[in-house]
């Protein structure tokens, strides 16, 4: 069988429990070093299930350790009790899952420049392009085929996946995974229309990454016009995301795949925005707002704190559930109307007549 846990990392039950705040029920010398699925696991595996109707899937598993709800009883297992399993696993996961350690080094296809400042154990990968006045931080890694341009940051711990591209004066924090095929910092798309042609607006801003922050594939960030594009602390965003030049993303907000978000737009903290939504300029999400899947927000709107909306033009939730009903039920309606209609002339046709 081929092998689909990740193995990286070892402790045991005991470990686990004292890290996570979990009660232990069984064998705490337990030895736990990756993460599955209850169908792939082997027995140093752990998994987790996060109802009782997962039981017997847990109960059937190769592995030893499992993370369940508190009261779960599974037989023959070692079972860490917690409010929460499937955050638990995930915060077990950063425990025993870890990326494989990059020995520092920088490849002899690698162009550095001379006035580049680079951590002493940093990793830079194959054919990766550094210019003048980059500072790469401890502990990072830049991948292959990566480019770093003039004044660029990056901050500790961060990982730049294959390919990934920063533009002059592009600024991470600390601990920022990009994953490939990202552009951090080109130009906006601004324009003024005068004397019969369009005019380049100048991008001449720059865009900072804050800490924790994780960038998806292909998803690119443009730099401000005149000021700075800012991605807030623990920020998720997924990928094939736009965002825009002057857009403001606060901490821990979460954007899903294929998400636009237009110029000078603001998302508070904790904002969830689902996936294929488009944002038009200068509109803002306050702290908490939701914006479901394929949502649009008019240029402009403000989404009220806390406040979950869904459609086009985006719309509180409620109502968009009672506007949805009655869409789906236009061809019965239309086909009552018709009825009433011929209902209708045929009784002015008969007036008529006995005039």
């Amino acid at each position: 069988m081929t092998r689909t846990g990740t193995h990286t990392g070892t402790c045991t039950a005991g470990d686990l429990a004292k890290y996570l705040g979990a009660e232990l029920r069984g064998d705490a010398s337990a030895v736990v070093s990756g993460i599955a699925s209850p169908e792939r696991a082997r027995a140093e595996d752990l998994i987790y299930v996060d109802s009782e109707r997962h039981a017997e899937r847990a109960a059937k598993s190769a592995a030893a350790c499992v993370i369940a709800g508190r009261g779960a009883r599974i037989a023959g297992k070692t079972v860490l009790e917690v409010s929460e399993p499937k955050l638990a696993f995930a915060k077990a996961a950063a425990l025993v899952a870890k990326e494989p350690t990059r020995h520092p080094s920088v490849h002899p296809t690698a162009i550095v420049s001379p006035s580049a400042n680079l951590a002493a154990n940093a990793f830079i990968g194959a054919y990766v392009v550094i210019e003048d006045d980059v500072t790469v931080g401890a502990n990072a890694v830049i991948e292959a085929f990566c480019f770093l341009g003039r004044g660029a940051r990056v901050g500790a711990d961060c990982r730049l996946h294959p390919r990934v591209t920063l533009y002059a004066g592009a600024e991470l924090g600390n601990r920022v995974e990009v994953h490939s095929g990202t552009v951090i910092g080109a130009d906006g798309f601004g324009y003024v229309f005068g004397e019969g042609r369009q005019w380049k607006f100048p991008q001449a801003g720059s865009v900072e990454i804050g800490d924790d922050v994780e960038i998806g594939a292909n998803t690119t960030i443009d730099r401000g016009s005149l000021e700075t594009t800012r991605i807030g602390k623990g920020v998720k965003i997924d990928n094939l995301v736009q965002v825009a030049h002057n857009v403001r993303i606060g901490e821990h907000s979460v954007v899903a795949a294929q998400t636009g978000i237009s110029g000078s737009s603001t998302l508070g903290k904790n904002v969830i925005v689902g996936g294929q939504v488009g944002i038009a300029d200068h509109c803002t999400l306050e702290d908490t707002a939701v914006a479901g899947a394929q949502a649009g927000v008019p240029t402009g709107k403000t989404i009220r704190s806390g406040q979950v909306v869904w459609g086009t033009p985006a719309r509180p939730l409620e109502k968009f559930k009672r506007q949805h009903a009655w869409f789906a039920r236009l061809p019965e309606l239309a086909e009552r109307v018709r009825k009433l209609e011929l209902a209708s002339r045929g009784d002015n046709q008969a007036n008529q007549r006995a005039r």
